[in-house]
């Protein structure tokens, strides 16, 4: 059974910075793409960021904009998600992800094709 579990979360002024986690298990951390997904109520789940087990980032939010990056500690099996310069706009429940099948790391709609998730960590900014 996938296992992830995001930290991190918490209330930060715009123009902050926050650094999200993901723990996963070894098997899926070291097999499969894992990535950072948010949403607001009321909203579609969006992708933020993904990549591949050789830390290749294979999807990139349009908001994105060079903010956030995405990273791996192979000796912890954990996937991290570090957010500078972060806007209200950003406020958000943001979910941890893994896709099993490689070529669905490359899906443009990746929220869609994501097979195992994370509970969750609020991110919220304030103006």
């Amino acid at each position: 059974q996938v296992q992830l579990v995001e930290s991190g979360g918490g209330s930060v002024q715009a123009g902050g910075s926050l650094r999200l986690s993901c723990a996963a298990s070894k098997d899926t951390y070291s097999t499969h793409c894992m990535g950072w997904f948010r949403q607001v109520p009321g909203k579609e789940r969006e992708g933020v960021l993904i990549n591949t087990p050789e830390s290749i980032t294979t999807y990139i939010g349009d908001f994105v904009k060079g903010r956030f990056t995405i990273s791996r500690d192979n000796a912890k099996n954990t996937l991290h998600l570090e957010m500078n310069s972060l806007k209200p706009e950003d406020t958000a429940m943001y979910y941890c992800a893994a896709v099993k099948d490689r070529f669905d790391c490359y899906s443009g709609s990746p929220a869609l094709v994501a097979n195992s998730w994370g509970q969750g960590t609020q991110v919220t900014v304030s103006s």
